[in-house]
């Protein structure tokens, strides 16, 4: 079909590419294309043997037929280079995503998948979710955080499958305490902690609304020494007390957040929001890095950044 070849020409070379860095690494999940040619609006993710194929909407002169017949042939040259079979492949439909849009159940198929990034092992869902539980563009900061986690008590807010929580603990965390909103979310971040032999009663969860949570703490909590802060762009949830929008909020949220790290102690902040503009004038912190290029892998150096990374001292 008119073009599939451009793309599977791409393909090839990234992986070919990527194979190579991959196997030094010792990584098996990683971004492989993202939307590199604008016809081929695709993001794709490889998870072992497994392939999280996600196409983006994008208005086209193709019928419904015609689109169907040219996104199988997509999906058999992403095969051809892989050496894999169509069922290996996890196709998705992504539209523009507001809040919690992201992390709503599409399917109930529960296909999950262990994978390994470290020395460590996750688990991912490919079906029934859009995204499938491990942001791959946090790899660099996952291994920073836990670099920076010996002797601390760790606090992880708006956890998701508490990946950074995993690896807190992997790094020597005295205690780890994770919230979200998400009683699946977190019953999936208690998974990927045992799944690693992290089962002590210093590791807590907590089902809770950050927001409502941060202004009211519970008593007796130990002077986190390490917090990783990811919020959502945006969220207007019903089970979240008003509209969350990170670029209007986070100065405020961060402030907040901060009260409740011991001098000295380090926070991570982080949004996927691309156009985000940082004010941090009027935070009481010691430093303020902007660490985004150094937590960027090698599969998301092309293009516009996935995320903005700042570490503060406080």
């Amino acid at each position: 079909m008119q073009h599939v070849e451009m793309f599977e020409n791409r393909l090839a070379k990234r992986y070919r590419h990527l194979k190579k860095w991959a196997k030094r690494e010792e990584i098996t999940c990683y971004r492989l294309y993202d939307r590199d040619i604008p016809e081929f609006p695709f993001c794709i993710d490889l998870y072992g043997n497994k392939v999280y194929f996600a196409e983006f909407e994008r208005a086209n002169a193709r019928t419904d037929a015609e689109q169907a017949e040219w996104l199988q042939q997509c999906v058999l040259a992403c095969c051809r280079v892989l050496d894999l079979q169509p069922q290996d492949v996890y196709l998705r439909q992504r539209q523009q995503q507001k809040g919690s849009q992201q992390y709503e159940r599409i399917s109930d198929r529960q296909s999950r998948l262990i994978v390994e990034e470290n020395g460590l092992r996750l688990m991912v869902n490919l079906t029934d979710y859009l995204d499938t539980g491990l942001f791959l563009d946090h790899r660099i900061t996952r291994g920073m955080v836990a670099a920076e986690a010996q002797n601390r008590h760790f606090l992880n807010l708006f956890a998701y499958t508490g990946s950074f929580t995993v690896y807190a603990a992997a790094g020597g965390a005295d205690s780890t305490l994770t919230l979200d909103m998400s009683a699946t979310y977190l019953q999936w971040a208690q998974d990927n902690m045992r799944l690693n032999g992290f089962i002590q009663q210093t590791h807590r969860y907590t089902q809770a609304d950050v927001l409502q949570w941060i202004n009211q703490p519970p008593p007796k909590l130990p002077p986190f020494g390490l917090v990783v802060l990811d919020p959502p762009t945006f969220s207007n949830s019903k089970r979240m007390k008003g509209i969350f929008d990170v670029q209007r909020n986070h100065a405020a949220l961060i402030g907040k957040v901060l009260q409740l790290i011991e001098k000295n102690g380090v926070l991570y902040f982080s949004t996927n929001y691309r156009r985000f503009k940082p004010d941090f004038s009027l935070l009481r912190a010691a430093q303020i890095d902007d660490i985004t290029a150094k937590t960027l892998p090698e599969d998301f150096k092309q293009g516009k950044p996935p995320h903005v990374c700042f570490r503060l001292v406080k």
